[in-house]
């Protein structure tokens, strides 16, 4: 019988490096670090689901060698519709992308689908069933691919879950044995789906993460893709009649999926050798338009691959070495690069580091297993509420054990203080407490427990996890049961918090550029380290609000951006969620152009919270953000943005006759995504992958404008300029002289300033001084014509307008008339007159 349940901290054991193409389950206990191997006796297991007639669920090994029948079938019917294996799901993670299985007659997300690749790892652990890890993800995850990787753990029965950059992961690896704990890293992490490069700074062990950079979209499937483009289908090309199999979407989609089994085993082979021989298996492709049967029989060489992957090697090297520059870090500083990730095998692509980046490059970690690793150890530091239910019978101390995690010292001071209020049954008086090193070669003795507490300092093992047994005994040398009994501590690195990739703020509308633009939060900039809280002030609430009434709402979009996000158009960043404060969520009126400032709480995990304070109720309304899953593009959505793209640089071009690197640049970026766009497009992350890059470009050509703002803008300010000096000259009879010379100055100083933001300020100031001298003349001109032009049709009551419009014009005919002497014939006419749209009149 079972009446009592602790919530005692208990630390985490497990870490998984949650992969593209492969992931990898790693456990530390009692200071040990044990890669899980998998039902095939592997370190890593595919990260492939597959579906059987018999509805059974397969994962890994099994589950990936079910996939060349399963596209070897879609190749012999050339019909696609029957896929039941699923790779590299996580490209999609976050996006409503379903992956139909014909077997079990449904779709899957991403997530459900790293569910099952996520259960099929703990299913390997045999003597526990895990409930509580850290799951690595990419430095350059989006917040929904983040939300929607929780939601696989949720979904894996992982009740206990937190996030860890993978490069943070890796960096932690390879610490813990490093022989130089100081200096500049830089993890360039390569995997099967994601790029992601971290620059940190190193001290006595102490790892801080200065910046990060990444690509979400690349990795080995885009080389193994690259492959078959351009080596596999040129070869069936010379050799079978391709031509409408290659040009039509659905059959050439069939056809690269086929063969990618081909170009991922040559990729691999040739980052040990020199060549491979590629050879499909008999009646394999089906035949081709001709009846003939296609098969691969060729050979391919490292100096065959090398144009093929360098594209994409260069992609990443040239983000390692932007984050270098950006951080003002000379390549020569970095004292190690630390390749991540099964591509960072290819000699191709450690010999273009050498060169480009710096020649220490450094192969010490397992790039397979590095991240697995890596989070296990951060898992080793983790404390976590676990229920533990306890017989009636037994007694149980609880204690309350503080101590720093990990450490770069030789020892660690543990503070140890009964808990009487928390304990269970009757607890012995004059207790003693030994703590004891799992080597056995260290122990504290048994020292009196006081109950304001004890400091033990306890001794540790360089370079490794330090497990310790806590033992608590009572006068007569009897054990008594207490909680927690273990410890751990990681020795030989020590790792700061994760920091934010990415600006996080809401799309706000500017009156000055006239279009909603990206305004990040104070606190919640790039590189902050998480946890953090971010915030913007003194926000309008457009419409009334009112307690109640679910229909009347303050949405608020959140985003987050680059480093050249802020003040760019909203639509150029990376939405987010957007957030619905409905009159259900207030208890008083929010009244329309009240006060609102905007909150944002991030946790370790990047999860988000958002909290609104009405000005108007004085009332705070929390809401957590659950993202919800992103829409893919469509390939009409796509074309339009790549033409507008085309079109926008080639009016920067001839507007402001640019020429030099940025604009070239930008062109560059441009023919790479119309080159890429046949592949991509086909494929759901493909169409983000481009979209990604289009926006881009996208905010770089507004920045372009905006540094030529001037540009633009002088010739109207110059125009309203002149107007204000003509109106005086010529209408006021210089009554505004000194306004005039006021408005000179200000002109002159931004022509010598060529502001932009200065000249759209000004054009602004202008235009309204210029209504506020000329306004009673141009209210006095509309009169006069009105009158001398009477229309009746324009008129609700004829009669009524006329009797005024002459009642004015006999004002103005006096020659000298203010705005006040027409006060009451404007106030009279406005509601008589009728604008003519089309067919329909609108009263004013």
């Amino acid at each position: 019988i079972y009446s009592w349940c602790a919530m005692p901290l208990v630390k985490m054991k497990y870490g998984i490096d949650l992969g593209t193409t492969n992931s990898s389950l790693c456990k530390c206990e009692n200071g040990e670090l044990t890669i899980i191997k998998t039902d095939t006796l592997k370190e890593t297991l595919p990260s492939c689901v597959s579906f059987t007639k018999n509805k059974v669920i397969r994962v890994g090994d099994s589950a990936y060698n079910d996939l060349r029948a399963d596209k070897s079938n879609a190749t012999k019917k050339w019909a696609s519709g029957e896929e039941n294996v699923f790779l590299e799901f996580k490209r999609t993670m976050g996006l409503n992308k379903k992956y139909k299985s014909s077997f079990m007659n449904k779709g899957y997300y991403s997530e459900e689908l790293s569910a099952e690749v996520l259960k099929t790892l703990f299913s390997f652990v045999k003597d526990e069933t895990p409930t509580a890890c850290v799951i690595t993800i990419p430095a350059k995850f989006k917040t929904d691919q983040i939300s929607a990787t929780m939601r696989a753990a949720n979904l894996a029965g992982i009740r206990h879950c937190e996030l860890l950059q993978e490069p943070i992961a890796a960096s932690i690896a390879y610490g813990l044995s490093a022989k130089d704990k100081d200096g500049i890293w830089l993890v360039f992490d390569f995997g099967g789906g994601t790029f992601d490069a971290a620059l940190l700074n190193v001290q006595d062990g102490i790892l801080q993460v200065k910046d990060t950079e990444g690509d979400n979209y690349l990795g080995g499937k885009n080389i193994d893709y690259a492959i078959v483009d351009q080596i596999l289908i040129p070869y069936l090309e010379k050799n079978n009649a391709m031509k409408s199999l290659v040009s039509k979407a659905t059959t050439s989609k069939i056809l690269r999926d086929g063969l990618k089994f081909y170009a991922e085993q040559a990729k691999n082979q040739l980052s040990s050798s020199d060549s491979c021989d590629i050879t499909s298996q008999l009646d394999e492709f089906g035949v081709d338009e001709q009846g003939k049967e296609i098969e691969l029989d060729l050979t391919i060489t490292k100096d065959d691959l090398k144009p093929v992957v360098e594209p994409f090697f260069q992609r990443a090297i040239d983000i390692c070495n932007n984050l270098l520059e950006r951080n003002n870090i000379p390549k020569e500083r970095v004292n190690s690069l630390i390749l991540v990730g099964g591509p960072t095998h290819s000699p191709i692509l450690r010999d273009m580091l050498r060169e480009q980046v710096t020649p220490n490059v450094d192969t010490s970690i397992d790039p397979m297993t590095a991240v697995a690793l890596g989070s296990a150890l951060y898992a080793s530091t983790i404390d976590y509420e676990e229920e533990i239910a306890l017989p009636d019978s037994q007694n149980v101390l609880a204690l309350d054990v503080s101590y720093e995690s990990n450490s770069v010292a030789d020892f660690e001071y543990v503070t140890i203080k009964p808990l009487p209020d928390e304990s269970v049954g009757e607890i012995p008086p004059n207790l003693t407490v030994e703590v004891v090193r799992s080597d056995n070669a260290w122990s504290s003795g048994r020292v009196a427990l006081e109950q304001s507490g004890i400091v033990l300092e306890c001794f540790l093992l360089e370079g490794r996890p330090n497990s310790f047994t806590i033992s608590v005994y009572d006068e007569t040398g009897a054990q008594v049961n207490c909680f927690p009994k273990e410890i751990s501590i990681l020795q030989g690195t020590k790792i700061a918090n994760a920091v934010l990739p990415y600006y996080i703020g809401i799309e706000v509308k500017d009156y000055d550029l006239d279009r909603d633009v990206f305004a990040s939060l104070r606190g919640l900039e790039k590189n902050v380290v998480l946890p953090a809280t971010g915030t913007i002030a003194d926000l309008n609430v457009p419409k009334e609000i009112r307690p109640g009434h679910a229909d009347e709402k303050l949405v608020i979009p959140i985003y987050q951006g680059e480093y050249d996000a802020n003040g760019t158009s909203a639509i150029y960043n990376d939405p987010v969620f957007d957030v619905e404060i409905t009159g259900e969520d207030v208890n008083s009126p929010v009244t329309a152009n009240s006060r609102v400032d905007i909150k944002i709480k991030i946790d370790k995990s990047q999860m988000m919270m958002l909290e609104a304070f009405f000005y108007a109720n004085k009332e705070t309304v929390e809401k957590t953000i659950d993202v919800a899953k992103r829409k893919v593009i469509t390939l009409k959505q796509l074309t339009e943005f790549l033409n507008e793209g085309r079109d926008r640089i080639a009016d920067i071009r001839e507007t402001y006759k640019i020429t030099g690197e940025v604009v070239d640049e930008i062109e560059k970026n441009l023919r790479d995504i119309k080159k890429r766009y046949p592949s991509e497009k086909n494929f759901e992350d493909g169409r983000m992958h481009l979209l990604a890059d289009m926006r881009r470009a996208f905010r770089a050509m507004e920045k372009i404008e905006k540094d030529h703002e001037w540009e633009t803008l002088e010739p109207e300010l110059s125009d309203v300029y002149a107007g204000i000096v003509s109106a005086n000259n010529e209408i006021l009879a210089n009554r505004y002289d000194d306004t005039v010379k006021e408005v000179r100055s200000k002109y002159e100083e931004a022509k010598a300033r060529k502001d932009g933001s200065e000249a759209r300020r000004l054009l602004r100031e202008f235009k309204q001084t210029l209504f506020d001298m000329t306004s009673v003349y141009q209210i006095a001109h509309f009169i006069v014509t009105c009158n001398e032009q009477f229309d009746p049709a324009l008129w609700i009551n004829p009669e009524r307008a006329k009797s005024l419009l002459a009642q004015g014009a006999k004002i103005v005919k006096k020659g000298r008339f203010s705005r006040e002497d027409l006060g009451d014939v404007v106030d009279g006419l406005i509601p008589l007159f009728i604008a003519s749209t089309g067919d329909k009149a609108i009263k004013f």
